[in-house]
C-alpha cells in the first residue's frame, strides 16, 4: 500500500494518520510499541522528504499479511521514495539544535535501514521485526543495525 506525499509540511500529519489507519487490519495494535515506533519512523522519513527535497514523494508500507504470517514473527517495512537525486546526509548537531537528528533516530529505532537510488531519485527504507519478545523491545530501546551503504556518521 502506498500514499502520495506532496512537498508540504502538513503531509507529515496526514502520513501518520494514514499509517495508523493501515495498522488496524494488520494485527498490530495501535498501543503496542511496534506501532508507536512505526509512526515515529513515518514522521521522520516523511519529514526528511518534505523538508530536504522539495519534491513529491511516495510512502510505502508493507505490513504482515494477517492470514499468511505468524503475527509474532512478522516484519514491517516502510519506504519513502522521492524524486530528488540528493543522497541523505546524516548530520552531527549540538545539544541545542532543534533538528538534524532524524537519520540517527531512524538508525536507533529500526532493526535495519538503508537507501538506494531509484530512477532519478532515491528510496529510503527501514524495517521493524515483530519478534515474540525481542524486536519490539529492541526497537523501543534503540538497538537498530545500520545498513547505510558506506556512509559513516556520528549519532547524537
Amino acid at each position: 500500500m502506498q500514499l502520495e506525499i506532496r512537498p508540504d509540511p502538513a503531509e507529515v500529519g496526514r502520513a501518520r494518520r494514514w499509517a495508523r489507519s493501515r495498522l488496524a487490519g494488520s494485527g498490530i495494535q495501535a498501543d503496542e510499541p511496534l506501532a508507536e515506533t512505526l509512526i515515529l519512523l513515518v514522521s521522520e522519513l516523511v519529514t526528511n522528504a518534505v523538508v530536504h527535497t522539495g519534491c513529491p514523494a511516495v510512502l510505502r508500507l508493507s505490513l504482515p499479511d494477517v492470514a499468511g504470517v505468524a503475527q509474532d514473527c512478522a516484519t514491517v517495512r516502510l519506504e519513502v521514495a522521492d524524486r530528488s537525486g540528493r543522497a541523505p546526509v546524516p548530520r552531527c548537531v549540538d545539544g541545542d539544535a532543534t533538528g538534524g537528528r532524524g537519520l540517527a533516530l531512524v538508525d536507533g529505532l529500526a532493526d535495519r535501514w538503508g537507501w538506494s537510488t531509484e530512477g532519478a531519485g532515491k528510496r529510503i527504507w527501514c524495517e521493524l521485526d515483530r519478534d515474540a519478545g525481542s524486536a519490539t523491545s529492541a526497537s523501543a530501546y534503540g538497538s537498530g543495525v545500520s545498513a547505510y551503504e558506506g556512509l559513516a556518521y556520528e549519532a547524537v
